[in-house]
């Protein structure tokens, strides 16, 4: 088969439409779920009222309903820029800014950081409505946005600004180390990254995350000992308990732990701790019982391996995609089918169009099992929990984390196999019923 220019981006865009219809038809799949079902699953209706579902409901009704718009709008803008070949005008103007700063065309790592640059800033740009959106109307209309517009915008500047800080270094060593070539530059390329991905995970919680929020060491108390005893009961390896303050930035909650090596955190949100809310007039959070009930699922993951089997899993997946992109990238149509003239082929182009769009398909497939994978572990780290003795705790903590967050407990099969990480809230239920009658068994 004999591939033209235009036969190259129209092979892009079908499967980018493709995957957009796919997802579209999912998404209404869900909606219809949320728009018919009335009924309380028996398995909530002690813990969950008539209102608290409603409000489920129609948070889900309209999160689905954002989504779509969100997602047409994402993949109408991708077909205008390839159709067009605006990326091949973007790096245009990356070399004129160049210019205009004395600096020579040939420098290819720093019109890349340039283009790099222009590329983020008009994706936070042209996003920006969806995230204003979806911040002060749709999750302040359901309850959960605690963000002031003065915050707001601190947030989403320190986020562009570490955005640059993190990728323009790495992708300029990443430039270097392929622009000298070499048969081992796959090899050198994906041991960098390696690199690069472990430091970025261990320099998180203490350097990157307290840019964004507030940790405080959890006081001294019945909880903190609770915490401390479950993590020496484990031999865990604890170092501090934090408690983040995210409730300045949504009603949302969580719990987990970090630190790759050595000494580990456990970090609570806040908005897990059991409290009164004044604005709503109920009792939201978790008692003590049931956030320790949470923390056994967290360290199930620790005990299991589960971060680092997926960090090994995502290493042989970044190698492969290195290795696909070593063998494509010098195809020079690639870059004429982008508006290049032939002759110019910034690796960075490359890059973007090899893993991003020619590996599109491969990386579909791969979320999806990954996310199945996913799902897994959730599994493993609940029946860990369970094998703690904390059945009855993990299960009305994700009763009440349900209704907390407004997480509709029902979903389309099909939906959630594509999209969820987690288990749904009644899979989960129905796992821990399972799991306690065989522990009676035994």
């Amino acid at each position: 088969m004999n591939f033209d220019e235009d036969s190259i981006v129209s092979l892009i865009l079908i499967f980018s439409w493709v995957e957009y219809s796919w997802e579209l038809y999912l998404s209404l799949r869900q909606l219809n779920i949320y728009k018919t079902n009335n009924e309380i699953p028996d398995d909530l209706k002690e813990m969950l009222n008539e209102e608290s579902f409603k409000k489920a409901r129609l948070y889900g009704i309209d999160k689905s309903s954002f989504k779509i718009v969100k997602e047409f709008y994402s993949i109408l803008l991708t077909s205008i820029i390839l159709y067009n070949r605006w990326i091949y005008v973007a790096w245009q103007k990356s070399e004129n800014i160049a210019t205009a700063f004395n600096i020579s065309t040939d420098r290819e790592i720093l019109i890349s950081c340039i283009f790099m640059t222009c590329v983020t800033v008009f994706n936070f740009v042209i996003n920006m409505p969806f995230t204003v959106y979806g911040t002060f109307v749709l999750e302040q209309k359901h309850g959960f946005n605690k963000q002031t517009i003065g915050f707001f915008i601190k947030d989403q500047i320190k986020s562009l600004l570490l955005s640059l800080v993190i990728t323009l270094p790495i992708i300029s060593i990443a430039i270097y180390i392929i622009m000298l070539g070499g048969n081992m530059f796959v090899v050198w390329l994906w041991m960098f990254t390696t690199v690069a991905t472990l430091l970025l995970l261990t320099l998180y919680p203490t350097v990157i995350a307290p840019l964004f929020d507030k940790f405080v060491p959890l006081p001294d108390g019945s909880l903190r000992k609770g915490i401390e005893s479950l993590a020496s009961r484990l031999h865990f390896p604890l170092s501090q308990i934090y408690i983040v303050e995210g409730s300045k930035r949504s009603a949302h909650s969580n719990a987990y732990f970090s630190g790759l090596f050595g000494a580990k955190r456990i970090v609570l949100f806040d908005t897990l701790l059991e409290k009164y809310d004044e604005e709503k007039k109920v009792t939201t959070g978790c008692t003590e019982s049931e956030i320790l009930g949470v923390l056994a699922h967290e360290l199930g993951h620790w005990k299991c391996s589960h971060i680092y089997k997926s960090i090994a899993l995502t290493e042989v997946n970044l190698l492969l995609l290195f290795t696909a992109f070593g063998l494509l990238f010098k195809y020079s149509m690639l870059y004429t089918s982008l508006g290049f003239p032939a002759g110019q082929e910034p690796i960075i182009i490359g890059l973007i169009v090899v893993l991003q769009m020619i590996l599109a398909p491969y990386n579909s497939i791969l979320s999806f099992f990954a996310t199945a994978l996913s799902r897994k572990f959730e599994f493993e780290a609940d029946n860990f929990a369970l094998s703690l003795s904390y059945p009855n705790e993990l299960r009305s903590a994700l009763i009440k984390l349900g209704k907390d967050n407004l997480d509709y407990p029902i979903y389309d099969k099909l939906y959630s196999a594509w999209y969820h990480s987690h288990p749904t809230l009644l899979h989960r239920i129905e796992n821990i019923k399972e799991q306690v009658k065989n522990l009676k068994k035994e």
